[in-house]
């Protein structure tokens, strides 16, 4: 049977390009027409290749996720709870000073109103996903005495990622690196246990 007429583009290129316009635009703030021009595609290629703009955005929050923000997995192999916590804090100053802007997440939810709630939910979804998994490594922590017994570890992870949110949104209003840094070697204090703060920061008082 014929396979029909194979892509003359590079999805998986085409899909970086979509990942750039979200990023900058956000969800709402893009328009097909803006992702048809990025990625040099028409409409009907689009759909074909990636679905309507609802499922193109999940795509593209997987690349990002497995790209740019692939840092967070990384973190959570460091070897104690405050080294994760300064990962998280590092890679999102990195991410959020090098690339179009603050972080996907942050700056899609913030454009996204609720008349696409389905885009909003998937945002929300993730997010919360990723506190869940960083509580996970901190209860690991805790088990094996690196944080003390009585540590909240869904508290603590809700407070890293709150900082590394906002360390996204003063990036994205265009908070130099350094000052971001200085921000999290202070948050980074009220997490228990040793570690080295992120290059640039202030020492320990």
């Amino acid at each position: 049977m014929p396979t029909g007429r194979p892509r003359a583009f590079d999805v998986e290129e085409r899909l970086d390009r979509a990942l750039d316009v979200f990023w900058r635009q956000g969800y709402e703030g893009t328009a097909l027409s803006d992702l048809t021009e990025a990625m040099g595609i028409n409409r009907p290629s689009l759909y074909a290749a990636y679905g309507n703009k609802e499922a193109l955005f999940r795509k593209v929050l997987d690349r990002y996720t497995e790209g740019p923000a692939g840092y967070v997995r990384a973190a959570l192999d460091e070897p104690t709870a405050r080294a994760v916590a300064e990962a998280i804090l590092k890679g999102a100053i990195d991410v959020t000073t090098s690339g179009p802007g603050g972080c996907l997440l942050v700056q899609g939810a913030l454009v996204t109103g609720r008349q696409n709630e389905a885009a909003r939910r998937e945002i929300e979804s993730r997010r919360l996903q990723s506190e869940k998994m960083l509580a996970g490594r901190f209860e690991r922590a805790r088990a094996e005495g690196d944080l003390p017994p009585g540590t909240d570890t869904a508290a603590l992870a809700r407070y890293v990622w709150s900082v590394s949110y906002g360390l996204s949104v003063q990036a994205a209003g265009g908070t130099s690196r350094e000052d971001l840094l200085q921000v999290a070697g202070t948050a980074l204090q009220a997490v228990p246990g040793p570690a080295s703060a992120p290059a640039g920061s202030p020492p320990p008082a």
